[in-house]
This record gives structure tokens, sequence and C-alpha cells, in this order.
């Protein structure tokens, strides 16, 4: 009984000196690289059904930090779901956790990529366009 007792707590000290984190780790719990980069790949917009409701591509320029997308006639802008595909470790602030409004198209949307090291930040707006 001695031994099995001693047994456990000696994997209990191992398993505590064990979990020791390596790496960094941000409030999520997301791992910070040494990446830089910072950059929106690619963009979709879904309506309530969880179908796309864009006409064509989205246009993605990374140097003005724009994203230009046209929706088709009759589409629900209050109830989007955006969609971003980000450059490998970096994250996108505010999340999105549910569905987005884009009602007010005198307004664009804006979303700020963060690299995957945490210090380059580059706001992206997105503008919509409503095709007639």
């Amino acid at each position: 009984m001695k031994k099995i007792l001693s047994l456990q707590i000696s994997l209990v000290v191992l398993l505590m000196f064990s979990c020791k984190k390596d790496y960094p780790v941000d409030g999520d719990g997301l791992l910070i690289t040494g990446r830089s980069d910072c950059y929106v790949s690619g963009f979709e917009l879904l309506g309530a059904d969880f179908q796309t409701v864009r006409t064509k591509l989205a246009t993605i320029d990374t140097t003005a930090q724009t994203i230009n997308v046209e929706v088709l006639y009759g589409t629900d802008l209050r109830n989007l779901y955006p969609q971003f595909s980000l450059v490998t470790d970096a994250i996108l602030d505010p999340k999105i956790v549910g569905r987005t409004d884009f009602s007010d198209l005198s307004a664009p949307r804006e979303w700020t990529v963060v690299s995957g090291n945490r210090k380059v930040r580059k706001t992206y707006k997105v503008f919509l366009t409503v095709k007639q």
C-alpha cells in the first residue's frame, strides 16, 4: 500500500513539473511566434443560411488594407457572417463570434490583423456594395 501511494505521489509531482510552458501564448492560449507577416489572404461572406452571398471573389488590397465585396441583391445585410483567411499565425481583432451587421453601406466595417509575434497590426476596411 505504501509503495502504491509513493508511486502516485511521484507521478503527481512529475506531472506538475512536466506541464511547464516552454512557449509563450497569448490570452486565448494561442502560440506567439516569431512571424511578423500580417495580411488577409482570403475573404468570404455568408448569409443567414451559411451560403455565400458574394457575386464574385472579394478584392483584397493588402497595400491599401481594403476588402471590396459585392453581394447579391436582396441580401439581408444585418445578418452576415464574414470569414477571413489570414497569413500563418496571425489573428483577427476583434474576433468574429456571430453575425455582423453591414447595413450601413456608408461606414465600412473594420478588423485588425495582428501578426504571429503580436507586434505588427494592420487594420482592414471591408466595403460592401449590393448588385443592382
